[in-house]
């Protein structure tokens, strides 16, 4: 096929590589609404950025995080978000994945209420991932998503009944480095939802749904209150329903946890909920607060949704959101069938019940999972637990959760086992990304960005504070070193030396090592591993 020069607008650039039909999705006029939104918006996210870091200064100084003083009236009044659509209304079981074609249409039928799309932390963010992902968003509502795969001779063809589609763009710290707008690089989330919302909100809409987005990474109601902008300008200029479009927010931030009220507030009218972002809210516990000792964590396996802090943090959720209408989404079932293994399936499974039964028992109204095959496991719990399409009636007065409940420690002894598979996942996961790839099975479990955030910023924080691991040595520089080696020759031996040959690891190895033992923390490893893809 052709790949057609774009017409571009003003001021507009595009550096990236031009595949067919891209000018499909590139056209001049969505390329000039990307271009308005970050003529309007781009400043105010620069100065939002500007924020986190001059916050973590105080929290490497000893700050903690609070409730904030000067919004205490907004927690204490009684306000409600708007009313929401009726395809928003049971979102027991959502279901999550990259925007890839084969995905896209197993995820629409998978039986799941939802599909979330996710252009963030499930999908390496590769030029073409991004553009084809686009592409195959619009073909869904232009009733196009049908094709054949000629690698496994199969069709696949959109059910009657497909899931509720939302989409996740980029957070705000990511950029499309490809485009860029009178000579600066443009947001990545600003160029995803814009291009999103351009092509398909309408035709949503037309078809009985809407423009739905869940919203990653915010660190503060400020943050929250820019997206509002921005939602608000894109329904006046694409001519849409005002407050039509709606958001959930995940709360997968330290700061974020103390600000859910205020969050929910200023998005009030484009308001959906907010969902419980389990792993990168870990990840983001550790680098707020992983320069002070009072914090140092036990291995990751032990950190779990029952207990301290991650237990005040799903409950004062779900209260918080019930009191103000709006729905409270529960965490990731990252497990996926155990093939040719009969007894470790069931177990992985068992597993994921028990998890959803802790969820719709503590009135979460819905659920994600990351593979079709647990939709009906997931889905069945939901089902004999909430008869209702949702629990917003459930409005836990029982919880009463502090600040110091939300900064409780999870108690765990650190071993070189958890040191080992740190380092097995976080290297692994960064060069499947770097080969394109967001969402990885390892180990039983499909793992995004977040599970290796967690595994580099986890290691720095036992390095950085002297850990003491329970066999009595501490954590170095140096024992990293070697326990990275001998794990990276052992995965050699198990992929084989070819396979291993072929890929990025060399990247990868690198990349780790050097965020992991450098002597400051780098917000995200996707920012200097997206120097190495675009």
């Amino acid at each position: 096929m052709s790949t057609p020069a774009l017409s571009l607008p003003a001021g507009v650039a595009v550096t990236g590589p031009l595949g067919p039909r891209y000018d499909e999705v590139l056209t001049s006029d969505a390329l000039a609404f990307v271009a308005e939104l970050h003529r309007a918006f781009d400043a105010t996210r620069l100065d939002l950025l500007a924020k986190r870091a001059a916050r973590q200064a105080r929290f490497d100084a000893g700050e903690l995080p609070d409730f904030l003083p000067e919004t205490k009236a907004i927690r204490e009044a009684d306000w409600t978000i708007a009313p929401l659509p009726a395809d928003l209304q049971d979102r027991r079981v959502e279901i999550t994945g990259p925007v890839d074609r084969k995905m896209i249409v197993n995820a629409l039928n998978s039986g799941a209420k939802v599909f979330m799309a996710d252009f963030e932390d499930a999908s390496s963010p590769l030029w073409s991932n991004m553009i084809d992902g686009q592409l195959n968003l619009k073909d869904r509502w232009a009733g196009k998503i049908d094709f054949h795969d000629p690698s496994n001779g199969k069709d696949y063809k959109l059910g009657a009944t497909p899931a509720v589609l939302i989409i996740r763009p980029r957070g705000w710290h990511l950029p499309e480095a490809h485009v860029t707008v009178d000579g600066a690089v443009v947001s990545g989330a600003l160029f995803d939802l814009g291009l999103y919302a351009f092509h398909n909100a309408k035709a949503a809409q037309a078809q009985g749904s809407g423009c739905y987005f869940y919203i990653p990474k915010t660190e503060s109601h400020l943050e929250a209150r820019l997206w509002n902008e921005v939602f608000t300008l894109t329904e006046t200029r694409l001519g849409l329903p005002a407050n039509s479009i709606k958001a959930t927010v995940l709360i997968e931030t330290l700061p974020a946890v103390f600000e859910m009220d205020e969050i929910l507030y200023e998005l009030r009218d484009h308001m959906a909920g907010l969902n419980i972002g389990r792993w990168d809210y870990i990840f983001s516990f550790i680098k707020r607060l992983g320069k002070n000792a009072r914090f140092l964590t036990p291995d990751r396996g032990r950190m779990v949704m029952s207990e301290a802090f991650l237990k005040s943090y799903g409950a004062l959720l779900v209260k918080t959101c019930h009191r103000r209408q709006a729905f409270a989404m529960g965490g990731m079932a990252a497990q996926i069938p155990v093939k040719n293994d009969p007894a470790a399936n069931e177990a992985a499974f068992a597993k994921v019940r028990a998890d959803k039964e802790r969820e719709a028992g503590s009135g979460c109204d819905g659920t994600w999972v990351a593979h079709p095959d647990l939709v009906p496991v997931a889905m069945e719990v939901f089902d004999r637990l909430m008869p209702t399409p949702n629990q917003l009636g459930t409005l836990r007065a029982d919880v009463s959760i502090s600040r110091d409940d939300l900064l409780l420690m999870h108690a765990g002894a650190r071993t070189e086992a958890g040191l080992r598979e740190n380092i097995r996942v976080g290297v692994q996961y960064i060069e499947a990304w770097l080969r394109g790839r967001g969402a990885v099975p390892l180990y039983n479990l499909m793992e995004d960005a977040a599970t290796a955030e967690i595994s580099r910023a986890q290691i720095w924080q036992w390095i950085h504070l002297a850990a003491k691991l329970d066999d009595g040595r501490t954590v170095t520089g140096a024992l990293f070193t070697s326990l990275l080696d001998d794990e990276m020759a052992k995965l050699r031996e198990v992929l084989t030396p070819a396979v291993y040959d072929k890929g990025r690891f060399p990247e990868a190895i690198k990349l780790f090592s050097d965020m992991t033992l450098a002597d400051s923390f780098e917000e995200f490893l996707t920012l200097p591993a997206y120097d190495l893809v675009a």
